[in-house]
C-alpha cells in the first residue's frame, strides 16, 4: 500500500520484509482459565483480519497470561477497595493495586504490536478480504525492458 500511495511518510520500505503466512496458533497449555478465554476471543478477531500467524504465539500468550493477572488483582481490588490495612494497622495502597497496573502496562505494550488500540490500529493497513493484494513485486523484482528504437 505504501508503495502505491507514494510512501506518504518518506520511510524507507523493506521489500524483503518476511510475511509469514496468516494462521492461528495453539493455545500454550500453560495459561489459566481466564487467560484461554482471552486467548480464544483474541484469536478469533485477528484471524478473520490475517493478523496472527504461528510466530506470534509467545507475545499472544503473554498478553492473555498478563489480562487474566490483571483480571484477578481487579477483581480483589473490588473486594478489598484501593487501600488496605497494613500489618501495624496503618492505611496503605492495596498490592493488588501494584499489580494490576504493571499487568496493565505490560498489556498496553503488547496490545499495540497487535493493532489493539486505536492508535496502533489506526497504523496498520489490511486490503479488504475480497482483494488481492494489487502488487507483490518490488523494484528489485521489475525490470521493464525497453524495445529497439526507443519506445
Amino acid at each position: 500500500m505504501k508503495a502505491l500511495t507514494g510512501n506518504p511518510g518518506k520511510r524507507p520500505l523493506n521489500p524483503h520484509e518476511p510475511r509469514p503466512a496468516p494462521a492461528a496458533p495453539e493455545c500454550p497449555p500453560e495459561l489459566s482459565p481466564t487467560a484461554r478465554q482471552e486467548w480464544e476471543r483474541l484469536t478469533a478477531e485477528l484471524s478473520k483480519l490475517n493478523l496472527i500467524t504461528h510466530l506470534d504465539r509467545g507475545a499472544l500468550a503473554t498478553y492473555c497470561g498478563a489480562y487474566a493477572l490483571w483480571a484477578e488483582a481487579m477483581v480483589q481490588i473490588q473486594k478489598y477497595g484501593t487501600m488496605v490495612k497494613s500489618p501495624t494497622g496503618y492505611p496503605m495502597q492495596s498490592p493488588y493495586l501494584g499489580l494490576a497496573n504493571r499487568q496493565a502496562e505490560l498489556m498496553m505494550r503488547i496490545a499495540s504490536e497487535f493493532g489493539f488500540t486505536p492508535a496502533s490500529r489506526s497504523r496498520i493497513l489490511v486490503p479488504p478480504p475480497d482483494q488481492l493484494p494489487l502488487l507483490e513485486l518490488t523494484e528489485d523484482d521489475y525490470d521493464e525492458e525497453v524495445p529497439e528504437g526507443g519506445g
